[in-house]
């Protein structure tokens, strides 16, 4: 385990107008910090082990800005910088870390009580800003969320971006807020009883104001991800760069206070070494939870299909404690809309819903076309609750041309029915910000540089990524302010008409899972999945029993009709009487009221007629 505390890099503000600063830059001989306020000046720093150079200097208030010389020739912002209030390309301040917490009762959450709510700062309300997310706090709480997962925040060049871009992991995006803001949201949160998720990115840094390989060895040539080169994780001298990256984790956990942190693309984190970064990073958060007192959280993207992402160590695991799985997604995208173009290819079996509510993967060794290979392993035996789904996130509607949620793809009765397929399932359920009322406007991919070339290969490089996935048109310029502007939601949208209705049926189903035990307590082995008519009808059994071989104390029954054309379900039910709890073709959430609106009563057979696209949930009484 690398001893993070002890070689933190940055400018570490320790009171009193004094600050230690310390970098590390192998690549230079002589590195001085060059402070441009409150006075000019210029400081060599000493050299100490390994690379490093320190010292500690008076007069450095917070909001001085500084930044290193390296070898008297480049001035460069510091690569742990907390803020950059004038750009990826301006100096680093010197930021004051105390905040006054008001979150000392919050003990976090068990990840099988998440609810998650993606969003993404800069267009989840009118300002655009860690405030302006605050602001609409109690409309999540309303609707049932439990934990807010925010895209990236790490520093970025422009005004618009995605933030996948960050060049600067321990600074926040200008544009959003300051430090001290980004914890007055995360302390909102806790109040509200809201955990919060941090996207971060450890597979690639963006391409402008990325001055990290000026001061040592932070990538290499070794691989090739496809942003550039990998960041060195196995390669020759690599050791302070897992440092560097460790310390910006558990720097977002403890001084930030978030709950978990979910990991971008980490089939793009590269490492042959005998123990993996993922690992080392895995037991790092999970000690530093323990250490501060509430469960810390490592959730990780990947599209690798592989269950030994979320093993524990002991089983041989990475010993991450979730993964999304984004099979289901894609079964449910294609099943429920008729598409079969880009990563759908492999999509759209009647089977394939009833396999991914079962297990998981859908894709577990046979052949992707999509990839021209066989993909992945099997999930049977991955608790439930390692397995993150969802129907709309960032990286499914913004990578369309056209930036199209479900709700503008497929008509309403479609829209419920996947919801309820969404939080009925025994899998941690993910919502993308108003997906919840089905928000008018898209979610399109936007980003701005201040390099004029760097702005046209990204435009002709998605124009080209859209051809090769088959898309039919090239969609909007992603550099065009006005396409990030098209993309900012209205809440208040969810007030009236089919929004508030679709609303109102999210937020009863969210009621459910938290109410009904058998709903949320997460087990794929207390279920029982009918399928009927080729898989176009499923009727799910879920239960809850008071252990090992007991008796069961708690019921409920799903049944979904996945196709367009209304189908008679006939099954096996245990005797008694089903109270109806949800049924998504009811007139209150804009259905036309096909099933009736009645109890089941079972003698140990039922038979009734689905609609089309209907879900309907009961509960045995």
């Amino acid at each position: 385990m690398l001893l993070i505390e002890q070689h933190t890099s940055g400018a570490l503000y320790l009171g009193e107008s004094r600050c230690r600063f310390r970098i590390w830059a192998p690549y230079a001989k002589r590195v001085h910090v060059h402070l441009h306020t409150p006075e000019d000046r210029v400081l060599r720093l000493r050299a100490v082990e390994n690379g490093y150079f320190e010292k500690i200097i008076d007069g450095v208030p917070p909001g001085a800005l500084y930044t290193y010389r390296l070898d008297n020739s480049r001035e460069r912002p510091d690569p742990a910088s907390r803020r950059q209030p004038r750009g990826v390309h301006g100096p680093s301040e010197v930021v004051d870390p105390s905040f006054d917490w008001h979150d000392q009762a919050w003990r976090g959450l068990p990840l099988s009580q998440y609810i998650m709510y993606e969003l993404h700062v800069g267009t989840f309300s009118p300002e655009g800003t860690f405030a302006g997310v605050e602001s609409r706090l109690d409309h999540l709480v309303r609707l049932g969320i439990t934990a807010v997962e925010l895209m990236p925040v790490a520093a970025c060049p422009g005004r618009r971006n995605w933030g996948y871009d960050g060049v600067y992991p321990f600074a926040v995006q200008e544009n959003f807020g300051t430090p001290a803001e980004l914890k007055r949201l995360v302390d909102a949160c806790h109040q509200r009883g809201l955990a919060v998720i941090l996207d971060v990115v450890y597979n690639h840094l963006g391409p402008e104001g990325n001055y990290l390989a000026d001061f040592g060895p932070y990538f290499t040539r070794k691989y090739r991800t496809p942003w550039g080169d990998a960041i060195n994780f196995d390669d020759a001298n690599n050791h302070e760069v897992r440092r560097y990256f460790m310390a910006n984790a558990l720097r977002w956990l403890d001084e930030f206070h978030f709950d978990a942190l979910r990991l971008d693309a980490i089939h793009a984190i590269y490492d042959e070494s005998a123990e993996h970064f993922l690992k080392e990073l895995g037991m790092a958060v999970h000690q530093r939870g323990q250490h501060l007192g509430r469960p810390a959280y490592l959730i990780a993207e990947s599209n690798f299909n592989i269950p030994r992402i979320t093993m524990t160590r002991a089983e041989g695991g990475d010993g991450l404690d979730a993964q999304w799985n984004d099979d289901f997604h894609y079964a449910m995208h294609a099943r429920l809309t008729g598409e079969r173009e880009s990563h759908y290819r492999d999509f759209g079996g009647a089977d394939q819903v009833t396999k991914t509510l079962a297990e998981g993967f859908v894709l577990t060794g046979q052949f992707s076309h999509y990839r021209g290979k066989h993909h992945g392993e099997s999930s049977h035996f991955t608790p439930a609750e390692r397995l993150v789904v969802s129907m709309q996130n960032h990286d499914q509607i913004g990578n369309r041309p056209f930036g199209e949620r479900t709700g503008h793809l497929a008509d309403p009765a479609v829209n419920r029915l996947a919801t309820a397929v969404l939080m009925f399932s025994p899998y941690i359920p993910l919502l993308f910000m108003g997906e919840e009322y089905n928000d008018p406007a898209p979610f399109l991919f936007f980003t701005d540089h201040e390099d004029a070339g760097l702005n046209d290969r990204v435009r002709h490089g998605r124009i080209a990524d859209y051809r090769r996935c088959r898309w039919t048109s090239d969609g909007f310029d992603a550099t065009d302010p006005t396409t990030y502007e098209r993309c900012r939601i209205s809440l208040e949208a969810c007030q009236s008409g089919s929004h508030a209705q679709l609303f109102e049926f999210y937020r009863q189903a969210i009621q459910l899972r938290k109410e009904l035990p058998p709903l949320h307590n997460m087990s794929k082995q207390r279920m029982q999945i009918t399928p009927q008519h080729n898989h176009k009808l499923l009727a799910i059994r879920r239960w809850e029993s008071t252990g090992e071989g007991a008796q069961i104390i708690n019921q409920i029954l799903a049944v979904y009709n996945l196709s367009s054309d209304p189908h008679e379900a006939g099954f096996d039910l245990p005797a008694g009487t089903w109270q109806q709890r949800l049924n998504s073709t009811a007139t209150e959430f804009g259905g036309e009221g096909e099933l009736p609106a009645s109890d089941l009563h079972s003698t140990g057979h039922v038979r009734f007629t689905m609609p089309r696209y209907g879900a309907a949930l009961w509960e045995l009484v």
